[in-house]
């Protein structure tokens, strides 16, 4: 795994506004870094380019804002090429002494899903030569990291030498100073640096410090943007049982910080919670295993991970398309993953209630009533076989909080759901196996979250058996009892 450094472009200035060239013709899927440095009375951070992403922005030095002297601004703006790329336009508001300064580096990747990044930022205050600005974010540090560090200088005429970045326990390699040094005269002028370097060895999570040699004193805003190849992703895949169920599992978390992930269910633009995986706390875990028993039948869908590093930042990763197909209409439990095969008979007809109380008051009729009810009615279904309808009163007798999940064989949204179950009718025929059941069911809404799909992968045996015949031993029935057993704390 490594990120290679491919070229900077020139150096784009002005007083209010600059639209940087990119140093090469960027290909998909490298990682465009704008670096701007600004001054301006007001300390404005620069506007984001359409389709670039603020990275983290900082202002420093100190001092009262003038030619030569006090506080410059650094900041970077990311973004992953498509090809073709728009040159990007950054500006700040006019001002007496305001000026810009900006350059666009491109990055490329060998391995890796993505791209993730992380800020910290820090200043020297003293205008002196033996420039050092301890930055105060603590930043995860392994081998292969990139950073790429910069220097934003109130004092064009000066420049930087000896650039060094360091971090406690950390060694970095060979530093490639200088990526570019530009002075820009007008306005109030300032200096702009960047450097670069890359993790030879060393874990850890510390703040860096950036240092410098000047050849005259001044004071200095640093940075350093830490990048690394994306490790996390997401995989979806089905499960050998009836009904269908899809095993979603977020995998490579601890490689990009993870500390929260929530996983959904996308169908076109809709995007779904799965089952007890919204918001999971994932600090120190690897990976996060789901087993999704609610998507719909007959239509294609994939899965996202929205993820969230310790920095706060969001990260969404999605999977390749899966589409669960079945013989029949489904009723089953979705938290224990059970169900029978059915076929819906007869047209739904759907009730609402609406609680009401009606008064008459002069002759005039008037009526205070509650809002409308979910809808009710009856479901009739059929079993054509006797271990189909055997299937289906095991359900029905054991079903979660009294809820079953309905889905016709190929999704329909406007029956397909939850729903209470408020008793049942069974007609079977003497003649042949089929039987006719009448369902009184109510809309419900969703299960609780916190209830998981049932679910279990090798390593859950591995934690809880030592030989096959400690599982013989306690699973006297069929795989299925593996299958539905609760192997949660």
């Amino acid at each position: 795994m490594t990120i290679s450094y491919v070229n900077s472009g020139g150096t784009a200035s002005g007083s209010t506004s600059i639209t940087p060239s990119y140093p090469v013709p960027a290909t998909a899927d490298q990682l465009g870094v704008l670096q701007v440095v600004s001054a301006h009375p007001n300390d404005n951070v620069p506007s984001t380019p359409s389709g670039w992403i603020l990275a983290g922005s900082f202002s420093g030095g100190g001092g009262t804002f003038g030619s030569g002297t006090g506080i410059r601004r650094l900041t970077w703006f990311v973004r992953v090429m498509a090809g073709g790329d728009a040159q990007p336009t950054t500006a700040i508001p006019s001002g007496t002494g305001s000026v810009i300064a900006g350059n666009i580096s491109l990055l490329s990747r060998s391995a890796g899903t993505g791209w993730r990044w992380a800020v910290s930022f820090g200043q020297d205050s003293t205008s002196h030569t033996a420039m050092s600005a301890p930055c105060t974010t603590a930043l995860s540090w392994t081998p292969g990291d990139f950073a790429w560090f910069g220097y934003a200088l109130p004092l064009s005429t000066v420049t930087v030498s000896s650039q060094v970045l360091a971090a406690s326990g950390i060694t970095f390699g060979t530093v490639a100073g200088n990526r570019y040094t530009t002075a820009i005269a007008t306005g109030n002028g300032l200096r702009t640096v960047a450097a670069s370097v890359s993790v030879s060895s060393g874990t850890a999570t510390t703040a860096p410090t950036v240092t410098g040699t000047l050849s005259a004193a001044t004071t200095a805003t640093a940075g350093v943007l830490r990048i690394r190849e994306a490790s996390s992703d997401i995989n979806a895949s089905p499960q050998s049982v009836f009904p269908p169920r899809n095993l979603v599992s977020a995998t490579g978390l601890t490689g990009d910080d993870i500390v929260t992930a929530t996983l959904y269910r996308q169908v076109g633009t809709d995007l779904t919670a799965v089952r007890a995986a919204s918001s999971i706390n994932v600090t120190g875990q690897s990976s996060l295993l789901r087993v999704d028993a609610e998507q719909p039948f007959g239509v294609s869908l994939n899965y996202a991970a929205v993820l969230t590093d310790l920095y706060g930042q969001q990260w969404t990763v999605y999977s390749g398309p899966i589409t669960s197909t079945v013989a029949s209409d489904v009723i089953s439990d979705a938290i224990r993953g059970v169900g029978a095969a059915v076929k819906i008979e007869a047209p739904l007809g759907w009730k609402r209630d609406r609680d009401t109380t009606q008064f008459n008051i002069n002759g005039r009729v008037v009526v205070q009533g509650r809002p409308r009810s979910a809808r009710s009615g009856t479901v009739t279904v059929r079993t054509e076989t006797d271990d189909d309808g055997d299937a289906l009163n095991e359900l029905l007798d054991n079903a979660t909080e009294g809820t079953i999940l309905l889905r016709k064989q190929t999704s329909m949204t406007r029956l397909d759901g939850t729903y209470a179950l408020l008793d049942d009718q069974e007609d079977p025929n003497w003649w042949d196996e089929f039987r006719w059941f009448q369902l009184n069911v109510v809309k419900s809404d969703d299960w609780p979250d916190v209830m998981e799909a049932a679910g279990f992968t090798l390593q859950d045996i591995n934690n809880n058996f030592s030989t096959l015949q400690d599982i013989a031993n306690f699973f006297t029935g069929t795989l299925l009892d593996i299958a539905q057993y609760d192997f949660g704390p």
